[in-house]
């Protein structure tokens, strides 16, 4: 297959999950963007009036980072996940994808494109709404876009295989709820690690997304919990 045609191909499976996303907004960008409300709401700034500072830093700013990085997981996760599932058990056109002559390197790099524009596009609304809040600060752009870039990538890819091996919607919504979710709230979203007991430190070291938050909360803050070049 000529370089040309892979690219209509890859183009054509790009836009049409990129329409998906645009045309069924409400479900696929509004959740996010509320929940984030409510959390910036409840979290920053009425919890946060109270604790103030952690680390030096205003509560409500030490948050976003974790936040965007929770809604960029799921997000670009569930996108992916959800399309191929739908494109194998429903509308069953990735029937005809696959018979045609569009490589699989195509196939998946179409697919998951979709789950990182969605990805970053979130986090993007996220952090707009933050500054309703508190103005959030960037120490280091690149290593925010990196962060998100990267978080989008990984996990757009997760979602693949999920949507591959998934046999019902149950099987596609079961890891965000049971396993990514978690790992979020419990990768440092709302405290930092050193405030934890030796034990619960240790523990939070072997949660990889913890290291994704942190690398993100050094790509706004310009401080982490571990540091970026041991991750």
């Amino acid at each position: 297959m000529y370089p040309e045609k892979q690219f209509i191909s890859f183009y054509t499976i790009l836009r049409k999950g990129i329409v998906r996303i645009l045309r069924i907004w409400p479900q696929t960008l509004l959740p996010s963007v509320v929940t984030s409300v409510l959390y910036f709401a409840v979290f920053g700034t009425i919890l946060g009036s109270r604790i103030g500072e952690l680390d030096g830093v205003p509560y409500i700013l030490f948050v976003v980072p974790g936040l965007v990085m929770l809604a960029v997981i799921t997000n670009s996760y569930i996108d992916v996940a959800t399309t191929f599932f739908v494109a194998k058990f429903f509308s069953r056109n990735i029937d005809e994808i696959l018979v045609s002559p569009t490589p699989p390197s195509v196939i998946i790099a179409g697919f998951i494109a979709s789950g990182i524009i969605r990805g970053m596009l979130i986090g993007v609304l996220v952090i707009i709404v933050s500054s309703f809040f508190a103005l959030p600060s960037i120490a280091h752009p690149f290593v925010v876009l990196l962060f998100l870039f990267l978080s989008s990538l990984v996990f757009a890819l997760a979602g693949l295989i999920n949507g591959i091996y998934a046999k019902s919607f149950d099987g596609v919504s079961i890891v965000p709820t049971f396993v990514l979710t978690p790992l979020v709230y419990l990768g440092g979203v709302f405290y930092s690690i050193h405030s934890l007991p030796p034990l619960w430190q240790t523990a939070s070291l072997f949660n990889p997304i913890f290291y994704l938050i942190n690398g993100f909360c050094y790509g706004f803050l310009g401080r982490s919990d571990v540091s970026l070049l041991k991750q």
